[in-house]
């Protein structure tokens, strides 16, 4: 359980860097879309949204920025910056192109 800290007049949270580090992740995520009242999810927002988290989580794995990622799928930085907040739908090519870039990223970090 986190503490509180008063200081100045100003309460704190402290709390593990376990755990501030994963809540600070997460924020960077962009977020999944609410289900309607019968319980289902907008097809296509989660979709963008659950490409985009995954393309982020891999990025960042590897320790690349999103100008690096770019390069080496040889897609624009905009274009995938775009993709990462998860409003927009990539084409299946520019998809491919991500996802050879960050499995030869994988391979290579492998070894």
């Amino acid at each position: 359980m986190p503490q509180t800290l008063d200081i100045d007049g100003k309460r704190y949270v402290v709390l593990p860097q376990e755990e501030f580090e994963r809540l600070s992740r997460a924020a960077r995520l962009p977020a999944l879309p609410e289900p309607d009242e019968h319980g289902n999810y907008p097809a296509v927002a989660y979709g963008r949204a659950s490409l985009a988290r995954k393309i982020i989580l891999r990025r960042e794995s590897l320790g690349w920025s999103q100008t690096e990622l770019a390069r080496r799928a040889g897609i624009r930085k905009e274009t995938l910056c775009r993709l990462e907040t998860g409003k927009v739908t990539p084409t299946i090519a520019t998809v491919d192109k991500l996802d050879r870039a960050l499995s030869a990223g994988s391979r290579r970090r492998a070894r």
